[in-house]
C-alpha cells in the first residue's frame, strides 16, 4: 500500500495482522479485508488466484531470459510476488512498500527473506520512489497492487503514475494491474491506463469471483499469434507450475 500526498506518511498507517485458515495465513490491515496469503506449507508459490494472474507478463518474456530480468512490486502485500520472483524466478527484484509494518509482518510472518545482492525492499511513497532516475528503464516485470485498508479503490490511479510506470520499463517490459471490481472506475483506470501506454498496449483478465481483474500493460505493443502464446504458456506452467494455459482462456488484448 502507499499514500501519494501526507504531512507526514506515517502517521494514521493501519495496523498489521494476521489470520489463518487451515493451511492458509492472511494479512490484514486492521480490518476483514484480504490484503494478501501464503500458504504455511509452501510459503514461496502464490496461494490467489488473482496474484497469480499478476504473472502474466511471463507470456510476453523469453522463459530462457527470466532470471537476467528485474522486477519491481509496488506494495508489498503478503509479499507472495516478490517472493516468487526472487525464489522461483531467481530474477532481482525490488519492492516498494510506504508502511513499515507491512515489512516486519512479511519478515516475521510471511516467511520474507532479508534483502541481499538480488533482493531489495524499499520503505517509501511509490509514488515518489518510481520518479527517482536510477528506476528508470530498469524495470522488465512491474507489479502494482495499490490499495489502503478498506480495499476500495486504488490510492494510485492517475494517467501521470501510469506514465511515470511506463518510465520504469525496459523496451520489452510489462506492467500488470490489480483493479478491484469491475464497474465504472474499472473502465476509468483502463482509460487512464491507455492514455499513458497507448489502447494497443493493453491486455485484461476477467474478473476473478472475487472481482479482482488483472489489467496488463506492455511498454511497446505486440500480438504474439496464440500458437505462440501456447507454447510460451505450456513452458511457464512446467517451469514454475502457474495456470498460464488457463490464463489464455480468460485474457485477451482491449482493442
Amino acid at each position: 500500500m502507499t499514500k501519494k500526498e501526507k504531512s507526514n506518511p506515517l502517521e494514521d498507517l493501519p495496523e498489521v495482522n494476521f489470520s489463518e485458515l487451515g493451511d492458509v495465513r492472511f494479512l490484514h490491515l486492521g480490518t476483514e479485508w484480504v490484503q494478501g496469503s501464503m500458504l504455511k506449507d509452501a510459503p514461496y508459490d502464490i496461494e490467489l488466484e488473482y496474484v497469480q494472474r499478476m504473472m502474466a507478463g511471463l507470456l510476453f518474456i523469453d522463459a530462457s531470459s527470466v532470471a537476467k530480468k528485474h522486477a519491481m512490486q509496488l506494495g508489498l502485500g503478503s509479499a507472495a510476488l516478490t517472493k516468487f520472483c526472487y525464489k522461483k524466478l531467481r530474477m532481482r527484484t525490488t519492492a516498494i512498500e510506504i508502511n513499515p509494518q507491512v515489512v516486519s509482518a512479511c519478515r516475521v510472518w510471511f516467511k520474507l527473506p532479508p534483502d541481499d545482492t538480488r533482493l531489495r525492499v524499499i520503505e517509501a511513497d511509490a509514488a515518489l520512489e518510481i520518479t527517482q532516475p536510477a528506476h528508470q528503464g530498469t524495470v522488465d516485470l512491474l507489479h502494482v497492487d495499490l490499495y489502503d485498508h478498506e480495499a476500495a479503490a486504488p490510492v494510485l490511479d492517475d494517467a501521470d503514475f501510469y506514465a511515470h510506470c511506463r518510465q520504469l520499463l525496459t523496451p520489452n517490459g510489462v506492467m500488470t494491474v490489480n483493479l478491484f471490481g469491475r464497474d465504472s472506475s474499472y473502465e476509468a483506470s483502463l482509460t487512464r491506463m491507455a492514455e499513458a501506454f497507448g489502447p494497443e498496449s493493453i491486455w485484461a483478465f476477467r474478473p476473478t469471483r472475487e472481482g479482482n481483474t488483472v489489467v496488463l500493460a506492455q511498454y511497446e505493443p505486440t500480438r504474439p499469434e496464440r500458437a505462440e502464446l501456447l507454447q510460451r504458456a505450456g513452458v511457464i506452467e512446467s517451469r514454475w507450475d502457474l495456470p498460464a494455459k488457463k490464463w489464455l482462456r480468460l485474457f485477451k488484448p482491449v482493442v
